[in-house]
């Protein structure tokens, strides 16, 4: 009598899922942790999710005050739309980011007692970004309109360009650092000091003229002011919003936007690259680690 040899299974890293694909495949359990996610963030709350528009509101307060008229950066046509559009960017950027770098670890629990994706916890922290999204970028559109902008296709094209960039670009980044945090604690608290300038990095509080001026219109390092992703996810959403509220405004946008978001694009595409293959790397240790 034969026995027929049965080839063992391969090993595999426990731990390590399939990427997001997978997270695709367990729409029903990003739903719940988006849920989770809203609940603990304002249990107990009075307004709820009605902060999305108090703290950006103050935000938007304290800056059109302080640097429109003290400091008379309101000398920008429409100031009020050029700095909310650029804060609505610069602010869902950070939350998601944020978010996203200490999800691994805030998701322990989960982590260790069942298996699934873990980018799940990433990608749960851009989406409750994006929900906190909506409310801003409703006042932003109607404060846009009441300055006299009307939706042009083109506009309105470089609006959802310049939101998605953002998205991917926190993506990316929100699994690399949120992989790294696993092991190294000082990630998260060194994203905080960044994200605390991030909105001095891109044309949120002043025009872009003035870079120019200052570091030199040919010069490398406004080539890389310009080159940076998140500078032109702003520049985007300014086109789509404040550049058609005067004819001044759409005279003084920047050159060469539609080359340089290709770019963009192309640049937060490789990180995605890259931090999807750290976290899926580092994934099988996350349990243990944690």
């Amino acid at each position: 009598m034969s026995v027929t040899a049965i080839d063992p299974a391969p090993l595999v890293v426990q731990g390590r899922g399939g990427g997001l694909r997978e997270v695709g495949r367990r729409r029903y359990l990003l739903t719940l942790l988006v849920r989770k996610e809203l609940r603990v963030r304002y249990r107990a709350s009075v307004l709820g999710l009605g902060w999305s528009y108090v703290k950006p509101a103050a935000q938007f307060g304290v800056y059109f005050v302080g640097l429109g008229m003290v400091l008379r950066q309101n000398a920008i046509g429409d100031y009020a739309v050029y700095l909310f559009g650029g804060l609505v960017v610069v602010t869902a950027f950070s939350e998601a980011v944020g978010n996203a770098t200490r999800s691994v670890v805030t998701n322990a629990d989960l982590v260790r007692k069942i298996f699934l994706p873990r980018e799940l916890f990433p990608v749960a922290s851009l989406c409750v970004s994006a929900v906190h999204l909506g409310p801003q970028l409703l006042v932003l559109l109607t404060g846009a309109l009441v300055a006299g902008w009307r939706p042009d296709p083109v506009g309105l094209l470089a609006l959802v360009v310049g939101l998605l960039l953002t998205g991917l670009l926190a993506l990316g980044l929100g699994l690399l650092l949120g992989a790294v945090n696993v092991l190294f604690r000082d990630v998260e608290n060194l994203v905080d000091l960044v994200l605390m300038v991030l909105v001095w990095t891109s044309p949120v509080l002043y025009p872009w003229q003035r870079v120019a001026d200052l570091l030199g219109h040919g010069s490398v390092w406004f080539a890389a002011y310009q080159a940076n992703p998140l500078t032109v996810a702003v520049e985007l959403v300014h086109r789509g919003t404040w550049s058609h509220a005067s004819p001044a405004n759409a005279a003084a946008g920047p050159d060469g936007l539609v080359a340089r978001t290709v770019v963009a694009i192309a640049i937060a595409s490789l990180l995605l690259l890259v931090g999807q293959a750290v976290f899926r790397r580092l994934s099988g240790r996350f349990a243990q680690e944690l």
